[in-house]
């Protein structure tokens, strides 16, 4: 994952975390309704990188509202919305597009790491499906 992060690799990220979830046992979604749920998806994504001793931010508070999760590392910045397919109350727009909407990467714009760099920008839009139990849509900006 760290390796996948410092290459800015979003297409090999959105490939681990598919094989990573499709390693969930369909016994842990026996008799539950977890899987229709985002924070489900997003607490396994937010453990996944805090287990790196990274910065993650889950619900990243802003001006124009809450980022579902912000990870920083010391090679990039990650943005992601996270949606389930057909149970979002937001409507039919798509999570790429409500970063975009919202203007949530201003909050980070700039940002340097310690060497003076400005780190770049990933910003990324998952749909979970609750059947599938798993990434049905990545989108990267």
């Amino acid at each position: 994952l760290r390796d996948i992060l410092d290459a800015g690799d979003s297409a090999a990220l959105r490939d681990l975390f598919t094989a990573f979830f499709a390693s969930i046992p369909a016994d842990n979604y026996r008799r539950n309704t977890i899987s229709s749920y985002e924070g489900f998806y997003a607490s396994v994504v937010y453990a996944y990188f805090a287990s790196l001793g990274l910065t993650v931010i889950p619900e990243d508070v802003m001006n124009r509202g809450r980022i579902d999760l912000t990870v920083i590392g010391p090679k990039g910045i990650w943005i992601f919305e996270f949606k389930v397919k057909g149970l979002d109350k937001s409507g039919d727009e798509a999570p790429l597009a409500q970063i975009v909407r919202k203007n949530y990467a201003a909050k980070y714009r700039g940002r340097q790491n310690t060497a003076g760099e400005i780190l770049p920008l990933y910003q990324i839009g998952i749909i979970f499906d609750e059947i599938e139990r798993n990434v049905v849509s990545w989108e990267v900006e």
